[in-house]
């Protein structure tokens, strides 16, 4: 079979394309240019795309790189600095796993006559019987502690079908040791963590400072509106937030309950005001059929799973906790899990 794997030059996506070697596929390594800007962090600075052309080498298969700055820009970059603007809290690397690692480099497959394409995430695709059907789902990946199941929960059917995960059934541990006997020069390349567009030095406020103007904001008691401080960036306040809101230290400890951004206010108040019943979630692309009833419901991307029932509405679903959760901030992910926290249903956006 003619696969072509997303080499992020580091050593998960170097493994899965040794795996896929060893498995007589053939195989052509491809990196993307995603994020034309400074860069320290992620999979697009210029050092990853010289370990993935090594690697390549390495392995002694083509290599390709793919320029497709102008697409992150569009479904990535703009996105992430509305969403600031406007109150949310965005999953930027979810948007980039939509939009090009998945969407993208399959409509770049199909024009080049490849049978599937592979990446390197820690997660699993599986065939199960639904109701008489047989449908794709992805499944948690074999290591929990590198589950990226999350990330990758918005693969319809079509995508599904033609997507290989070589390393999903591996630990981490055992990856580094498969890219160390190979001598892979990624074999212990530290994993990525950060938003690959956002630098070490200026962090988010400087990134978003210069792309949108930032407005200062009262913070008040949750419960009697007592002016309580103030914070100089609205758009850098999400909910949860405990520290950077403009508060003195020694008091009790007060968490953002709520952003209200006609208003220019943050609400604070004790954690206790965070849990809630139920939420509303929107935008969801199911795995394959929408789904009621009982469900496991995981809401960040290490985050536990907690048991929910959903009930479908005009737009989407509500979530109704079997316990009160935490409440999500708008804009977050939220991953749908079967009862036995091993399969996806599907996902939607907090609302």
């Amino acid at each position: 079979m003619k696969v072509l794997v997303a080499l992020s030059g580091g050593v998960d996506s170097s493994v899965a394309a040794a795996e896929l070697l060893r498995d007589g596929h053939e195989v052509v390594g491809i990196t993307m240019r995603l994020w034309g800007g400074d860069s320290d962090t992620g999979c697009c600075s210029v050092a990853d795309v010289d370990d993935a052309r090594r690697v390549a080498q390495q392995l002694g298969i083509d290599h390709l790189v793919f320029n497709f700055t102008d697409d992150f820009h569009e479904h990535v970059v703009e996105p992430y600095v509305a969403a600031h603007r406007d109150g949310l809290t965005p999953n930027p690397c979810i948007e980039c796993n939509r939009h090009l690692k998945f969407h993208r480099l399959s409509e770049r497959a199909d024009l080049l006559g490849f049978d599937a394409v592979a990446t390197g995430h820690h997660a699993r695709i599986v065939q199960r019987e639904v109701d008489g059907d047989t449908a794709w789902f992805v499944a948690r990946g074999e290591d929990a502690a590198k589950d990226q199941s999350y990330v990758v929960h918005m693969l319809p059917q079509r995508e599904l079908a033609r997507t290989l995960f070589p390393i999903g059934a591996m630990t981490k541990a055992q990856v580094r040791e498969r890219a160390t006997a190979l001598g892979l020069r990624t074999a212990a390349k530290p994993d990525s963590q950060d938003v690959c567009f956002i630098t070490h030095d200026g962090g988010r406020t400087a990134f978003l400072g210069s792309r949108i103007p930032f407005r200062r904001a009262a913070v008040v008691d949750a419960l009697d509106g007592t002016p309580l401080g103030e914070v100089e960036s609205l758009e850098m306040v999400t909910l949860g937030q405990r520290r950077g809101i403009g508060l003195p230290g020694g008091g009790p400890k007060r968490y953002v309950v709520d952003i209200d951004h006609a208003a220019a206010t943050v609400l604070v108040g004790d954690e206790s005001l965070l849990f809630v019943d139920a939420m509303q979630v929107h935008g969801i692309v199911w795995a394959h059929r929408p789904v009621e009833g009982e469900v496991l419901v995981q809401c960040s991307a290490h985050g536990a799973t907690a048991a929910a029932t959903l009930t479908p509405t005009a737009d989407g679903v509500t979530v109704q906790w079997a316990e009160p959760q935490r409440r999500v901030a708008p804009g977050q992910s939220v991953v749908f899990y079967d009862t036995t926290d091993t399969f996806v249903y599907g996902g939607g956006t907090a609302g």
